[in-house]
């Protein structure tokens, strides 16, 4: 289990991220994902943004973004199943996973305000990395045919 307190969760969460490079990268095809490093302004901490496609739905993205190699800070799930927090409460999906001290990205909550009806894929991802305060964007382009999964 990852030791953070919540309080350095919350912090890092919180803190400016930045991509630091010019490369530009298509969003991932079907079962395809990206692993991009970020760092903080004084590039103290290492972060990454992941996306993740599934192999058969379109609308299956996963977006997280992590901090010290391992420790999901921020997850958003798309399509699949509810989520079953450790309380036994269920969440249904779309949701956002927040790290919570002493159970990792095991809890999940309803979409926050900023993350709700968005219907382009890019809008999405462009809304969560202002969540997760990705100020140095990368910069991510859809494939045709993509943007309308969501």
């Amino acid at each position: 289990m990852n030791n953070l307190t919540q309080q350095e969760a919350n912090s890092l969460l919180a803190m400016d991220k930045f991509y630091i490079g010019t490369d530009e990268f298509n969003f991932p095809t079907l079962g395809g994902n990206l692993r991009l490093p970020l760092f903080s302004s004084d590039h103290h901490e290492e972060f990454s943004l992941d996306i993740t496609r599934g192999y058969i739905a379109l609308e299956k993205n996963t977006f997280q973004t992590r901090a010290r190699k391992a420790i999901i800070l921020a997850r958003l799930d798309l399509a699949g199943p509810p989520h079953r927090n450790p309380d036994d409460q269920e969440i249904a999906c779309p949701h956002l996973h927040l790290y919570r001290e002493g159970y990792g990205d095991k809890w999940a909550v309803p979409l926050p305000n900023e993350l709700t009806h968005i219907d382009d894929i890019f809008d999405l991802i462009q809304a969560f990395m202002d969540y997760c305060k990705i100020i140095g964007k990368p910069k991510i382009f859809m494939q045709k045919g993509l943007t309308d999964a969501g």
